[in-house]
């Protein structure tokens, strides 16, 4: 099977490195490596942190994108999750750098490498619109509101979101039945059961899934225990939480969940196709995989 590279459009770090306190090296020492595991294209997603920090995090990400060679991951953008969401859906973010999705407030950090934001858009008050203007997809998340309008996609489907309900609408339903909405989501096998995966894959559009890692800077390192969105967090083989037993993020990557995925009978090639249709971009290059999903082979 032969199929194209894996593009992850939601991760925040991995071989020890945490985009939100990377240097140059270490995003371009990222890149190079992720490619060895098939993933041809990223998006860097940035926690909540404050301005001074997200501003930082920017510059470096963006100027890690022109120092690139061909042997690393494309870096095609950065993905804000964070500071616009709504604190009762924090998950492991710090709410102390929460502020509302408002034009004034996003132009604090604003910059054009940004391509995708996360927000709460029960909360909006102008964003929405001033990021349609710029070309930037909005993804509804860390939210309650089952109003999507204006919305590109959600961000990490049932996760740190109002849930299924049948009385009233909720952001995992209108996601669920809107077929217009792309939806992220987390297949490792912790955030979301299988049966709500079986659910997911029977309800939405087979162009709409996109699967994405969520992981943490301890994936495919030897880090137990890091501090991450302010938060002490502690890794023990299978997931990683905070003190309190709050998710962090995934610890798997991508050609991981999706080996698991297929020995589970749940995943279909097409996959891996959405993120170029959703982001509207090509790259070079392809993976052989084997009759298991094991990757044999990453073509440049």
């Amino acid at each position: 099977m032969k199929t194209k590279l894996l593009i992850e459009q939601h991760f925040h770090g991995c071989f020890g490195i945490d985009f939100n306190k990377a240097s140059v090296d270490d995003v371009l020492y990222l890149s190079k490596e992720i490619l060895k595991y098939g993933i041809g294209g990223i998006f860097p997603t940035i926690v909540t942190d404050s301005v001074e920090n997200t501003k930082r995090a920017i510059s470096v990400i963006k100027e890690a994108s022109t120092k690139q060679t061909k042997d690393m991951a494309k870096i095609l953008g950065i993905h804000l999750e964070g500071i616009f969401i709504n604190p009762e859906k924090k998950g492991i973010h710090n709410p102390e750098h929460f502020k509302l999705p408002t034009v004034e407030n996003f132009k604090l950090i604003e910059d054009d490498f940004i391509k995708i934001v996360t927000l709460a858009p029960e909360l909006d008050n102008g964003l929405i619109n001033y990021l349609k203007e710029k070309n930037i997809k909005i993804q509804a998340g860390h939210c309650v509101g089952g109003d999507l309008d204006g919305c590109n996609g959600v961000t990490h489907l049932f996760n740190a979101m109002s849930p299924i309900t049948h009385r009233e609408k909720s952001t995992t339903l209108s996601a669920l039945v809107n077929d217009e909405i792309y939806t992220e989501i987390i297949a490792d096998g912790v955030h979301v059961s299988d049966d709500a995966l079986k659910l997911v894959f029977k309800t939405k559009p087979l162009d709409k899934v996109i699967l994405i890692s969520d992981c943490l800077p301890c994936t495919k390192s030897d880090l137990k225990e890091f501090t991450f969105a302010d938060e002490r967090v502690y890794y023990d083989g299978i997931k990683a939480t905070s003190k309190e037993g709050t998710l962090a993020g995934s610890t798997t990557l991508l050609p991981d969940i999706i080996k698991r995925l297929a020995n589970a009978g749940l995943f279909t090639p097409e996959y891996i196709n959405n993120p170029y249709k959703y982001h509207n971009i090509d790259l070079n290059g392809s993976i052989e995989w084997d009759t298991n999903w094991n990757i044999l082979k990453v073509n440049i």
